[in-house]
């Protein structure tokens, strides 16, 4: 890591990238179904050289007015399908197409989908990492057309899908003034730090006077205290050194 900011990085794990594309999903109006169903997208782009975290920042003004609902099946004939994408990001159909690629494989033992009209096409390649999980071998050929075959899931994530595996073995590497924006920018996802925002917050809720809503077990030690009114004062003590 040299010392100038533009040639600093971070190795950022998966845990801290789900959370920060969870959270910035969020803020894009869809279902939370959908956007937990999109949280890795982001992650598993930048590992493949795609838009990653960069691309998650420049559309993520259209991601928040995007139509998934749009995209539909054009034509089908045996394993072979025509997708048309609705003019929606390919992040926001590929859970899509990997549910069509896992049901023509399941009728027919192969498959392949032709997708048009979507924004940055390239991200299609997403699905031959994501594939995997489902029992997938994708590929993509002339950057629009996915194919897939039957790969038994073994239960063993480095051989299912060995592109999480080394993420989650070794991190990515991201520009720190990248990661920084993305981590603010997901911070929007949060309300605003308060006392009342800080008594709802987590499994239960602190009312003013002192009374909780939710959990309350007996062997939790939360201290509350701080939830219903500013800490006393601790008496002041002499110096030891007077």
């Amino acid at each position: 890591m040299t010392a100038s900011s533009q040639d600093q990085f971070l190795r950022v794990m998966p845990r801290e990238m789900r959370l920060m594309s969870e959270r910035i999903f969020s803020m894009s109006g869809q279902p939370k179904g959908f956007f937990l169903a999109v949280q890795d997208m982001a992650m598993y782009s930048q590992k493949l050289g795609l838009g990653g975290f960069a691309l998650l920042e420049e559309r993520f003004e259209s991601l928040r007015s995007a139509r998934p609902e749009k995209a539909a099946v054009l034509s089908e004939q045996g394993s072979a399908m025509r997708f048309d994408g609705g003019g929606q990001h390919a992040w926001f159909v590929l859970p899509a197409l990997i549910d069509l690629l896992g049901e023509l494989v399941a009728r027919f033992g192969e498959a392949e989908i032709t997708v048009v009209n979507v924004i940055d096409p390239d991200e299609l390649k997403i699905a031959t990492g994501l594939g995997g999980r489902t029992g997938l071998a994708v590929t993509l050929e002339n950057r629009a057309t996915l194919q897939a075959r039957s790969r038994p899931i073994t239960g063993d994530v480095s051989q299912d899908d060995p592109l999480l595996w080394d993420v989650l073995e070794n991190g990515l590497r991201i520009e720190a003034g990248l990661w920084w924006r993305t981590y603010h920018l997901a911070k929007k996802a949060l309300a605003p730090d308060s006392v009342v925002s800080r008594r709802h917050a987590g499994p239960m809720i602190v009312n003013p006077d002192g009374s909780v809503i939710g959990r309350k077990d007996n062997d939790d030690d939360t201290d509350i205290s701080f939830l219903m009114k500013p800490r006393a004062l601790e008496p002041q003590t002499e110096s030891t050194n007077s």
